[in-house]
């Protein structure tokens, strides 16, 4: 830990004038002490930290806001995603959170966002949390030696879980808040204990900044195979981009959030946010044994109480149960952060209909028309009130982070899977069988097969059929599979509850996409469902 006056002297800078002790990058021993100290975390076999974020369990998008200010407003797609609040709202909390923050023991954590410096930022976390700021430290990506001394940030988040907003002085909807600002680089955090909102809110702010330097941001996650070769997987949490990128046969970038630039991929992250429930060593050896590390973060999980074991299946407190880790806790993943050009775009969706096909191959019309989409189901637990899935909508796999209008992003999509002619691919993690309720969840060991399957050109030449509906072109054979898996029509026992249901999704579909109709083309525009 470096002496108090320096991370005292930053702070001033930065507008604060601190009154408690200043811990600034202490590691993950001296925080487990700290946290346990303070009895906010527990300790769990094998060495994790359990730590509990109830009633917030989940992202609190009625509780964030952007600040509406000259310089960047005329930029940002405003509206339920970008709500915006006040500069007179925005200053009176920040004011109070730094006021809140002065008056209690600090935690500084200095790290970077993006693995490519070129692009990377820096940023400062200032936190009342120990256990938080070691979920930043997990997270973001660490500082190399000698970086510490001269550190200054390019973005500053408060965080002060303790302290909740009253919504009639400070123009919330509640106590939560999450609000940023991206001219002045600053972020707000108070009235939730969620960790995924310190992440998220810079994951927010890189997607405002980068595409105006040419740089796709994406929530997606990211390896490499033997060959070279790099995949991306998108999806929305629950959907599965952490399990079926944590591939033993290929090498980790990343699990949630990167870059594609003119030189290739590169991740934003220094860490993993796994969803734990249900997790076995059988389905995700990987993640498992991760979960049982000195320095991951155990967030809700329900402990046995004598054996201090993780019970992995109970979802007493939330379904969104997660674990925090350093990637390194990955054995295979690529040390560097970085990767070539992607090979295989893949586009997860968990289909609460029970009618979109398990794989299906994009070309590049409907590759746009789904990316616009960017259809799923919320999975139980990772948003608050939300307890079983549902159908949902969300612009480019990740509206809630995307500041600017969806076009800019799926734009530079469109442009990059051309110039490198990348395959694109429809992956459905949900239901098969019938809808949710009736059918059964698509097994893992079938989506492993038929994406291995697809990431070794395997699937290239084998017949096609083309869906009747939605109109894309399912491979009728993949090694591993069971034929009749492949066409979802089959898999219902009433064919006719099939043709409803896909109907009925079809016009779903077309209802969300009037939205984007005048910034597409014809053929983006006829790549939906018939």
């Amino acid at each position: 830990m470096l002496v108090a006056e320096a991370p005292t002297t930053a702070l001033r800078g930065e507008g604060m004038t601190p009154r408690g002790r200043i811990r600034r990058n202490l590691s993950p021993a001296e925080l487990y002490e700290e946290t346990l100290r303070l009895g906010t975390g527990r300790l769990a076999h094998g060495g994790g930290l359990v730590t509990l974020t109830a009633p917030h369990t989940g992202r609190s998008p009625n509780d964030r806001f952007v600040v509406r200010e000259a310089d960047t407003g005329g930029l940002i797609d405003w509206g339920d995603v970008n709500v915006p609040i006040a500069e007179g709202h925005y200053q009176l909390l920040k004011a109070g959170i730094i006021d809140h923050l002065n008056n209690r023991d600090l935690y500084v954590r200095d790290a970077k966002a993006g693995a490519d410096p070129r692009y990377g930022i820096r940023v400062r976390v200032i936190s009342e949390s120990p256990w938080h700021d070691l979920f930043a430290r997990n997270m973001f990506l660490r500082l190399d030696p000698g970086e510490e001394a001269d550190f200054s940030p390019d973005f500053i988040v408060y965080h002060a879980p303790s302290l909740e907003a009253d919504p009639r002085r400070h123009g919330t909807n509640s106590g939560a808040f999450i609000i940023v600002n991206f001219s002045e680089k600053v972020v707000l955090v108070g009235g939730t204990a969620y960790a995924g909102e310190i992440k998220k809110s810079i994951f927010s702010a890189l997607n405002f900044m980068l595409p105006g330097r040419g740089v796709l941001p994406m929530h997606c996650s990211a390896n490499i195979g033997a060959a070279g070769d790099t995949a991306l997987f998108f999806g929305l949490s629950g959907t599965g981009k952490t399990t079926l990128s944590a591939n033993p046969d290929r090498q980790l970038i990343g699990d949630d959030e990167h870059g594609w630039s003119d030189d290739g991929v590169f991740n934003f992250e220094g860490g993993c946010y796994a969803k734990t429930i249900r997790l076995s060593p059988e389905g995700e050896p990987d993640i498992y044994r991760a979960t049982r590390r000195f320095g991951t973060i155990l967030e809700n999980v329900i402990l046995d109480e004598r054996t201090r074991e993780i019970d992995y299946d109970s979802a007493e407190i939330t379904e969104n149960t997660r674990a925090s880790y350093p990637i390194h806790f990955i054995a295979n993943a690529v040390p560097s952060g970085q990767g070539g050009h992607p090979s295989n775009v893949v586009f997860l969706t968990a289909d609460a209909f029970g009618v979109l096909p398990p794989i299906a191959r994009l070309d590049t019309a409907q590759a746009m028309y789904h990316f616009l989409s960017g259809y799923t189901a919320k999975v139980a637990g990772t948003e608050r009130g939300v307890t079983e899935p549902r159908a949902a909508f969300s612009a480019c796999f990740g509206a809630p982070f995307l500041p600017r209008p969806a076009g800019v992003y799926a734009d530079l999509l469109g442009r990059r899977t051309r110039e490198h002619a990348a395959r694109v691919w429809l992956v459905n993690t949900g239901w098969t069988g019938g809808r949710y309720g009736v059918g059964t969840r698509m097994k893992l060991g079938y989506t492993r097969a038929m994406l291995a399957a697809a990431l070794h050109g395997d699937l290239d030449n084998v017949p096609q059929t083309v869906d009747p509906v939605f109109g894309l072109r399912l491979p009728q054979h993949v090694p591993g599979v069971p034929d009749d898996v492949l066409l979802p029509r089959g898999t219902w026992s009433d064919g006719a509850a099939y043709d409803s249901a896909a109907a009925e999704l079809a016009a779903m579909f077309k209802r969300n996409f009037v939205r984007f109709a005048g910034q597409v083309s014809g053929a983006v525009k006829a790549a939906g469902p018939a």
